[in-house]
C-alpha cells in the first residue's frame, strides 16, 4: 500500500526517557546507553501526576514538553486550536502492568476487591484521554496498539486528520512504560520511554522537519525496497534495526534499538524524534525510519525531508 499525505511538518518534539536530556542526545552518542529502567522519579511526580498509571505518566511528560518546544503551551496553559488539536498515541504494553494487577486482587478478592479509580487505566486508551484532558484537547483522539509498526501508523494517522481537514495540529506519543509484568510478558529488561511529536498543517508553520510518504509491507527487507523504489533523491540516514540494514543502499544506518533496546509502540514515534535531530544538526535529507523487523506481522517505512517555507 503506497499513501501519500502532504502538507505535514513536526514543530515540536518531548522526551521522557532514562539517561537522555535533550532529543539531541538521541543520535550524539550523549545518552546513556545503559538497560532499562524508570525515568528521573521527579519527573513523574506532582499534583498533576495522582492516580494516573505509569504509562499516562511519561505520555504526560513527553507531551507537555512537545507542546512547550512547539509554542504551543504558555503559562496560561495551552495556546493553540483546542477543538482543532488531536491526540493520536501508539502504545502496546501501556496497560499491561496495571491489568495484571487488577488480575491479582480478582484472583485473591475476586471483583469485590477492585477500586472503581483504578479501572481507567486498564483501557488501551488512557495515556491518549489523560493527555487531552491536561491541556484541553478537543480534536479526535485515537490509540494504536500495532505491534513494532504502530509509532509510524500513529503519525500516518495523525497525518491523516491534518490532511482531511479533522484537526491543523496532532500530537502523536508513543509510550511504552517498564518493569516486572512488561519483562516478563516480552521476555527481557526493557527501558521505559515516552516521546511525542507535535505535526501541524504545513501552512501554519515551516516546522523542523516534513512528513513524506508512508507505506506497510510485508516485512523490514520489504519496507527499505519500496522505500529505495520510491526515492527522488539518495536517502542520507536510515533509522532502521540490523535485520534490515542488509536491504538498504546508500547512507547512515542507525538503529535506535540497538542502542536503547526493545521499543515497541514507541519506537517510531523515537525514529521521527531521532529525524528531527538528524535535521536540526544541518544534516542532509531524506530520512527513512522503518519500524518492524523481518520476523514481525508487518513494517511501517515513512520519509522525513527538511521543511522549508513554501513546500506543499
Amino acid at each position: 500500500m503506497r499513501v501519500h499525505i502532504p502538507d505535514a511538518r513536526i514543530t515540536g518534539v518531548g522526551l521522557a526517557m532514562s539517561g537522555v536530556s535533550g532529543v539531541a542526545d538521541l543520535l550524539s552518542g550523549a545518552a546513556d546507553r545503559g538497560g532499562g529502567g524508570a525515568a528521573p522519579p521527579l519527573e513523574l511526580t506532582g499534583r498533576e501526576m495522582r492516580n494516573k498509571d505509569r504509562a499516562s505518566r511519561l505520555g504526560l511528560r513527553c507531551a507537555e514538553a512537545a507542546l512547550r518546544d512547539a509554542g504551543l503551551l504558555g503559562v496560561d496553559g495551552f495556546l493553540g486550536p483546542a477543538d482543532r488539536t488531536a491526540v493520536v498515541v501508539s502504545s502496546n504494553l501501556g496497560t499491561v502492568s496495571s491489568v495484571c494487577e487488577f488480575t491479582d486482587v480478582i484472583a485473591r478478592k475476586t471483583v469485590t476487591g477492585l477500586s472503581a479509580f483504578g479501572l481507567p487505566e486498564t483501557g488501551s486508551n488512557v495515556v491518549a484521554g489523560w493527555i487531552a484532558i491536561r491541556h484541553g484537547l478537543r480534536g479526535p483522539n485515537l490509540t494504536v496498539c500495532n505491534g513494532d509498526a504502530g509509532g509510524l501508523d500513529a503519525v500516518f494517522w495523525a497525518q491523516s486528520l491534518l490532511a482531511c481537514g479533522r484537526a491543523d495540529v496532532a500530537l502523536v506519543a508513543g509510550v511504552e512504560p517498564a518493569g516486572g509484568a512488561v519483562w516478563k510478558l516480552v521476555g527481557r529488561r526493557t527501558r521505559e520511554m515516552g516521546v511525542a511529536i507535535v505535526l501541524e498543517r504545513g501552512g501554519r508553520s515551516a516546522g523542523r522537519a516534513r512528513v513524506g510518504r508512508y507505506r506497510r509491507a510485508a516485512d523490514g527487507n520489504a519496507a527499505a525496497a519500496v522505500a529505495r523504489e520510491a526515492a527522488t533523491e539518495p536517502i542520507a540516514l536510515w533509522l532502521t534495526g540490523q535485520q534490515v540494514a542488509g536491504g538498504v543502499a546508500g547512507g547512515e544506518i542507525v538503529d535506535l534499538e540497538g542502542q536503547f533496546g526493545y521499543s515497541s509502540g514507541a519506537l517510531g514515534v523515537l525514529q521521527c524524534a531521532a529525524g528531527v535531530a538528524h535535521l536540526d544538526g544541518g544534516g542532509a535529507g531524506p530520512v527513512v525510519a522503518i519500524a518492524g523487523g523481518v520476523d514481525g506481522d508487518a513494517a511501517s517505512v515513512l520519509t522525513l525531508h527538511r521543511a522549508t517555507r513554501g513546500e506543499d
